[in-house]
């Protein structure tokens, strides 16, 4: 990859850039300015040097670039955001978008002569341009439950950043806040709230009396000694995950348990009869003497 500002400052005149360029030449154009020394389809990785190039010194990839970079999302982007500062004239042009920021950030994860904001940066910066609320959730939540980045560093991203596009932002780590791990969890919530249920705690740890490790269910109900699981397939892609999650259930049943699993599916379509369940479980499981268990809430 080169700028016609470095190939110019090496020798190379306008006329030999035509001809490297024109039709059947040995470079291509890949945004104004910015060339790629090789026919062919263009790689990501010379896709994000292109939009840097383009941008100017200084210029830092965020949002979806960043993230399928840091191994949070897997599909590579089709258009590449990157930052640049305010003062600069630059517009978004084909797999490039521009965005003029006063909040340039001050740490950034190199790799080679690519930059790229670090993983708090580039979730706020892709929440808020996303319209959808389940995409948000999907998002953020994995990138939570998977040890991407942290609730505290999110909570100062959302603090410090514009309020404009902020607002499903700040709802889902409302929802992340109180345990909620996955876009399936959040339509769990909301369906409980709807429903007038009593608020779980979400993925608490369970411990024994004597403070052995029991499981995480996805919502537990202290009172009742209610567990409840949504079993997304996107969290149990191998038999050995179905497995553990099955030991997982045969594990608090031994404690006395009451544990309940259901799909996203029948969250979203069977909603009657996941209240229903629920429901009836709190009564059977109050109608007992409360289970001894301890449960510390999700970090």
């Amino acid at each position: 990859m080169i700028a016609r500002r470095q190939a110019l400052a090496r020798g190379m005149t306008d006329d030999g850039l035509a001809h490297q360029i024109r039709p059947g030449g040995r470079w291509q154009r890949l945004l104004p300015g910015t060339y790629l020394a090789l026919t062919g389809t263009p790689t990501v990785e010379q896709k994000e040097m292109a939009v840097l190039l383009y941008a100017g010194p200084g210029g830092v990839l965020s949002g979806p670039a960043a993230l399928h970079h840091l191994g949070i999302i897997r599909q590579p982007p089709a258009v590449f955001d990157v930052l640049i500062p305010a003062a600069r004239q630059r517009q978004s042009v084909g797999f490039a978008a521009v965005h003029r920021t006063t909040r340039m950030p001050r740490l950034v994860i190199l790799a080679g002569e690519r930059q790229f904001v670090p993983p708090a940066r580039a979730l706020a910066d892709m929440a808020r341009s996303l319209t959808d609320l389940g995409e948000i959730r999907a998002v953020i939540g994995g990138a939570v439950q998977k040890g991407h980045c942290t609730l505290p560093l999110l909570t100062d991203e959302l603090s410090q950043g514009p309020t404009w596009g902020s607002a499903r932002l700040r709802r889902v780590l409302d929802e992340v806040s109180t345990g909620v791990r996955s876009a399936a969890e959040s339509d769990f919530r909301d369906l409980i709230l709807r429903a007038k249920l009593p608020e779980p705690m979400f993925n608490a740890r369970l411990h024994d009396p004597a403070g052995a490790f029991i499981a995480i269910p996805d919502a537990w109900w202290p009172d009742a000694g209610v567990a409840a699981e949504v079993d997304s397939r996107e969290w149990h892609l191998t038999p050995q995950d179905w497995e553990r999650t099955m030991q997982r259930h045969a594990t608090m049943s031994r404690h006395g348990i009451i544990a309940l699993h259901f799909t996203p599916r029948q969250i979203r379509v069977g909603s009657q009869n996941v209240v229903t369940t629920i429901a009836g479980a709190l009564n059977t499981g109050r109608a007992r003497p409360r289970l001894p268990i301890q449960a510390k809430r999700a970090a």
